[in-house]
């Protein structure tokens, strides 16, 4: 998943940062309101950590602004407000989720995952695609010879064609999902990375789609 961390501390942010992309998703820091507002604009998110005190304002009114404007986009609240008030005017402004600092990032990559499930519409993370076993939550996959490991790129690929449920997904939106910012994307990277999905899923378990993209066979 691409995923945007607003996250002011200095200690904290690099360590969930670096935990999400241990997890195999691809996180953007935005360390104020204003870069995050910037991010948003940009990218298409799959989550958002969302600080509430930051140097330039208070999350909640980003959060507020993204539900006006009709963003649907999963937030998880991180904050040391840990009042009974501040967890309702999080979830009543329109949070998916409220997590009280100081927490385990186990506890924070558990609860990520069980967001995502659920906006996928699939509460369960054990599924089934392309005659594989696959455990979204655990990132494991299971063919008829045993597991299949995948790299954190690849990982990233496959979940974004599974997630979209057997539907096209065009190739300028894995690239989205693989690259962050301040990286460059080379012309036939995304080809790369279906032909390494193939030769470990099998050779029709992702199908090319000419001018439109790619999906995940069913």
């Amino acid at each position: 998943m691409r995923i945007l961390l607003i996250e002011d501390d200095a200690g904290l942010g690099p360590a969930v940062r670096d935990r999400i992309a241990g997890d195999g998703h691809l996180p953007d820091w935005a360390e104020d309101l204003a870069t995050a507002r910037d991010f948003l604009a940009t990218v298409t998110y799959d989550l958002v950590l969302l600080d509430m005190m930051l140097p330039d304002g208070h999350g909640l009114a980003l959060l507020r602004q993204m539900r006006q404007a009709r963003n649907a986009v999963p937030v998880i609240i991180l904050t040391a407000m840990d009042r009974i008030t501040d967890r309702i005017d999080g979830l009543n402004t329109g949070a998916d989720d409220y997590l009280v600092k100081p927490f385990d990032l186990s506890e924070l990559t558990a609860r990520i995952g069980a967001v995502a499930r659920r906006y996928a519409r699939d509460p369960s993370p054990h599924i089934t695609v392309a005659g594989l076993e696959v455990n979204l939550a655990g990132r494991q996959i299971t063919g008829p010879e045993g597991a299949i490991d995948l790299g954190q790129r690849e990982w990233i690929i496959f979940e974004t064609l599974v997630q979209a449920k057997g539907t096209i997904v065009s190739k300028s939106r894995l690239e989205d999902r693989l690259y962050s910012f301040d990286a460059e994307v080379e012309s036939n990277t995304i080809e790369v990375y279906v032909s390494r999905l193939r030769k470990k899923l099998g050779k029709n378990s992702v199908e090319t789609l000419r001018g439109l993209g790619y999906r995940i066979a069913r």
